[in-house]
């Protein structure tokens, strides 16, 4: 791709004329403002910009942005730092994100394409210094169709953001306080070329009305054809927004081209209904667009044999046009969050953060059905300990809350004067606003009720009330979905609370200690164990494995395994026996998994170990000064696999002061990147321990790795350090 020379002039910082937050802090958006024009330039990109933390520790906002007309992208300005998008994900993993084209970005990012389906690359970078995560510099251009981002450009983009780090930085330093956005995104605006001087006249000879835009959508040119469009007397037309200057094209049925071209290369037509109401006349309205903005076409057509009154007089109810576009790209986004959540919990806070912001919302309750009783699982917006006297009503009270779900009819009050009159008595939170109440039924059966609350009187219109019943339906669907999953999970849980150890065994001159860590995503329990087994004549056998999958088939097995190991572990005999008559019985057991397994016989008097591992992640062995390493132990494969399999045994040795650590892959193992950087990051890790109770090393080895919001593996870790010191207490394994 041919990069375009970096422009020489100096960027403009302009508030955005729809203003509506507070005042932009003009020395921190002439930082971004820099930052974010030599990155697009850098990046050979059309458009870009900076999200930055706000006060809410889970909100980022849009602070600038260039190259693309702000109203346009209002349902983008505000991200919530937990939600499956790549600036999200950038800023809450602390690593870059690079979409090619959008095959890379559905595949990633399912949600960004359904708001937003059209061609186009864009890359995004944390903006950290230190410890301290400022927010995301991101860039968009021209997709790649197959092509991976190129080191170079990555190097880039990462220059870009480091400097634009050390200069937030030196603000916080200079303030006190670390730099933080709350109000809207303010332009940033390159100076506009000057128009070619013999093409104006080639231009005006057509009847074709022609306009160029620039990249924040603002006209900078206009054929003698397109001023005969505009309203007399209207003030001149350079300068001024598009859908300023012709209203007309500010519909929301038009939104999604003029988005797609300042998104992609690809030029869009479509046909467009000039001046309100029926009277108007139909155009053809051609959008081309290239690096420095688009060309505006508008000439005469025939009414096309498709026009839906809805595309030519909108519903008042539906609001102003951005807040349109947030009601049509929102449910979509529903929907689609709404297959990824799994709990009662996270189907809630899905409906929370897409449903509410699409239709300005700011109070809402979910009920749940148990026993002809609703019970309250989720609220926000209401006053506290106000919903507290609706908890647990049945379904012979007589409350909105229960009537919508016993008849399967949403119920809409567009004041709450109009509630109070439909339900006299009723305790009501406010005495202004409206309320929304939906029934939730999954394949024809109650599941509960939502109660969306707006702070002013509304109406709802047809088109409204339609979607808010789909959505219904599809919340209902998934929590029905929830449901299923807590019973499930609930199970597995006890069943693998009942299958690990309890108390660990103590012997003279050895401290263990164990630590289980449930994955965070999907079911949240697995197959990964450990156990200490007290064997003949005083060894000690440390044993730890990974059943594959999750949920209740991989605790079962995994119990079974564990009990099949301490079987023949206190039956005397050697740990290859252990480990090869283990295999069998996987394959005679035959439940369709496999598992790995790492068992050490050990001798706490002489610290003489015998190691044999199945396919299991290698060990690590700190020594008493602290040198850690990675031992290289022969391997048989994975259990369950191979019944003639065969595991070679290895001799060790922990002197006094030693620690071994044996541990899954969840611990080291993170999406995206290779398992050799997280177990050279763990033996970093144990590596710079200090001396201290080997509880403390446990807890800091998992810390980390515990942390992460979307880890999706369990996590098992068993340490044993040779000690000097006298019997100790057994500790309780920490699981869960």
């Amino acid at each position: 791709m041919q990069r375009r020379a970096p422009r020489a002039h100096p960027c403009c910082v302009t508030a955005r004329p729809d203003g509506g937050g507070p005042a932009p802090d003009d020395a921190t958006a002439r930082v971004l403002a820099r930052a974010t024009v030599s990155a697009v330039e850098a990046l050979g990109g059309y458009a870009g910009g900076v999200y930055l933390r706000s006060e809410s520790a889970e909100l980022l906002r849009m602070a600038v942005v260039t190259g693309l007309p702000g109203p346009l992208f209002r349902p983008w300005w505000r991200m919530q730092v937990n939600r499956p998008y790549p600036v999200a994900e950038a800023h809450r993993s602390g690593q870059s994100v690079h979409l090619a084209d959008e095959e890379a970005a559905m595949r990633r990012f399912p949600q960004l394409m359904a708001g937003l389906p059209f061609t186009f690359a864009s890359l995004y970078e944390p903006v950290v210094a230190g410890r301290e995560r400022f927010g995301v510099l991101f860039v968009l251009r021209p997709a790649t169709p197959g092509v991976p981002v190129g080191a170079a450009d990555r190097e880039r983009l990462r220059a870009c953001a480091d400097g634009l780090a050390a200069e937030l930085a030196a603000l916080t330093a200079a303030r006190g306080v670390p730099v933080r956005w709350d109000g809207d995104p303010v332009d940033v605006t390159p100076p506009h070329p000057p128009p070619g001087g013999g093409a104006r006249e080639a231009v005006d000879r057509l009847a074709q009305a022609v306009l160029s835009v620039d990249r924040e959508g603002r006209i900078g040119f206009v054929n003698a054809a397109a001023l005969d469009l505009l309203a007399a007397g209207a003030p001149p037309p350079r300068g001024r927004m598009l859908w300023e200057a012709l209203p007309w094209l500010g519909h929301p049925a038009y939104e999604d081209h003029f988005r797609g071209v300042f998104l992609s290369p690809v030029p869009v037509l479509f046909p467009a209904r000039r001046g309100p109401g029926p009277g108007g006349d139909w155009v053809a309205v051609g959008l081309y667009p290239g690096p420095d903005g688009v060309t505006v076409t508008i000439g005469s057509t025939e009414e096309p044999v498709y026009a839906p009154g809805t595309a030519a007089r909108p519903d008042p109810a539906l609001g102003p046009p951005a807040d349109r576009a947030s009601a049509l790209y929102r449910p979509v986004a529903l929907a689609i969050a709404l297959t990824e959540a799994v709990t009662a919990r996270q189907v809630s806070a899905v409906v929370t953060q897409e449903l509410l912001p699409a239709f300005g919302g700011r109070q809402l309750a979910i009920y749940v059905l148990n026993e002809r009783h609703l019970h309250l699982a989720w609220e926000t917006g209401f006053p506290q300990g106000f919903l507290d006297r609706f908890d647990g009503v049945s379904l012979d009270v007589r409350l909105p809350g229960v009537e919508t779900l016993t008849s399967g009819r949403p119920l809409f009050f567009e004041s709450m004067g109009h509630l109070a009159r439909a339900y006299p008595g009723i305790p009501l939170d406010a005495d202004v606003g409206a309320r929304a109440f939906l029934p939730l039924i999954a394949s024809g059966r109650p599941v509960g009720s939502c109660i969306l609350g707006f702070d002013t009187p509304r109406g709802f219109s047809p088109e409204e009330r339609t979607v808010l019943t789909a959505l219904a339906g599809l919340i209902g669907q998934a929590l029905e979905r929830a449901r299923r999953y807590d019973s499930e999970a609930a199970l597995a849980r006890g069943l693998q609370s009942a299958l690990l150890p309890h108390r660990l065994p103590v012997l003279e001159h050895v401290d263990t200690v164990g630590r289980y860590l449930p994955g965070s995503l999907g079911m949240d329990v697995g197959g990964d164990w450990y156990d200490v087994i007290a064997t003949r004549a005083g060894l000690l056998a440390l044993v730890i494995g990974d059943v594959q999958g999750h949920g209740v088939a991989a605790a079962a097995t995994m119990g079974q395994l564990r009990s099949a190991v301490r079987a023949f572990a206190l039956s005397g005999n050697t740990p290859d026996e252990v480990v090869r008559m283990t295999n069998e019985l996987l394959i005679d057991l035959d439940p369709g998994q496999f598992a790995s397994c790492c068992y050490i016989e050990l001798d706490p008097a002489s610290g003489r170990a015998l190691a044999v591992r199945a396919g299991h992640p290698q060990p690590l062995l700190r020594r008493p000064g602290g040198r850690t390493e990675v031992l290289d132990l022969p391997g048989g494969v994975v259990l369950g696999i191979d019944g003639g399999g065969d595991y070679p045994v290895t001799a060790l040795h922990l002197e006094r002061g030693a620690v071994l650590a044996l541990y899954t892959d969840g611990l080291v193992e993170t999406p995206g990147t290779d398992i050799d950087e997280g177990i050279e990051r763990l033996r970093a890790a144990l590596a710079r321990a200090r001396p201290s109770p080997l509880t403390e090393t446990a807890d800091r080895l998992v810390a980390e790795a515990g942390s992460a919001a979307d880890r999706p593996d369990d996590i098992a870790l068993l340490l044993a350090a040779r000690t000097d010191g006298p019997r100790r207490a057994p500790e309780r394994p920490r699981n869960g």
